[in-house]
């Protein structure tokens, strides 16, 4: 994720980093030769093209800008969601250490056990959003239960499973009642319910056949474009061709890159800070030394 305060006028438009301007630079390049050729073709053959108006481009880019404002809000709102759940994720870690140290008597020695692994909950879970292997990061809290977990096919699963059965085990041998089991499994069924909205943002793409649409309908308005100007434009023509691509293409790569917010790309959500700031929550609960917490490199927070 890029944090950065608002550019200047200057930075504007020399900033890279975050801009989705490298992603799109073929067709801003492409379409402005493109524009180049028509006003070269339609001069050298003296056609005037000028009499059709641009009234048809403008009935096609209108409804060209509502298939892209509904596609743009529709990924924000998944990159919105995505960063709401993780933020869930961070206050029931939270809750989970206020209640565990609370309620588990300390001489059970189950309290760090349990915090541990919601942890490594949080580095599994990220490791299955981005399809990465986090086995590294949560064996530093796992200890003795990794290799029982790492068997599983879910293993963000099989975390809770293990602490709902370290819970189950603290009731059953009497060292919490039935009221405090019951405080503590509900902050477990909170943790699975963040894990299932993550889950699901990740596995449902926008539909495919919008996707394609909208495409196509702005490559063709793109390759007409410059028919519609070269008479009365001139050789404007490519630089308006450029503009356009840019705000169109522009618009699709953004909202590519939003509609996945648990990646690596620039735009994406910094889960590796949000678990980050979930270990110093619970070492400071345990009264342990915290980890730094990670600063942004560059503006970029991975």
């Amino acid at each position: 994720m890029i944090v950065r305060p608002r550019p200047n006028l200057l930075q504007l438009f020399f900033i890279l980093r975050g801009s989705i301007v490298p992603r799109v630079a073929p067709q801003i390049i492409g379409f402005a030769i493109y524009g180049a050729v028509v006003v070269l073709v339609t001069r050298a053959l003296r056609m005037d093209l000028g009499g059709y108006g641009l009234a048809p481009f403008t009935l096609l880019g209108v409804t060209l800008s509502i298939y892209l404002g509904f596609r743009n809000n529709a990924a924000y709102d998944r990159w919105w969601e995505g960063r709401k759940l993780w933020g869930q994720l961070v206050f029931d870690i939270r809750n989970l250490a206020r209640a565990a140290t609370a309620l588990i008597p300390q001489s059970s020695g189950a309290t760090r056990p349990l915090l541990m692994g919601a942890l490594a909950f949080c580095h599994f879970l990220r490791g299955q959003l981005r399809n990465v292997d986090a086995g590294s990061e949560a064996a530093k809290f796992l200890e003795q239960d990794f290799e029982f977990i790492n068997a599983y096919t879910n293993k963000t699963d099989a975390v809770l499973r293990r602490m709902g059965e370290r819970l189950g085990a603290l009731k059953t041998a009497a060292q919490i009642d039935s009221m405090d089991y019951r405080i503590l499994d509900e902050r477990l069924s909170t943790l699975a319910g963040v894990q299932a909205g993550c889950e699901r943002i990740a596995s449902t793409p926008l539909p495919f056949a919008y996707t394609l649409l909208l495409l196509r309908s702005a490559y063709i308005f793109c390759f007409l474009l410059p028919f519609g100007m070269a008479s009365t434009l001139g050789w404007l023509t490519p630089l308006l061709s450029a503009m356009v691509a840019y705000s169109f293409f522009g618009l699709d790569a953004l909202s590519a890159e939003l509609e996945d917010p648990f990646g690596f790309e620039a735009n994406d959500l910094a889960l590796d800070r949000m678990c980050r700031i979930c270990e110093i929550s619970v070492f400071e609960a345990l009264g342990e030394k915290p980890p730094q917490a990670l600063k942004e490199i560059h503006f970029y927070s991975s």
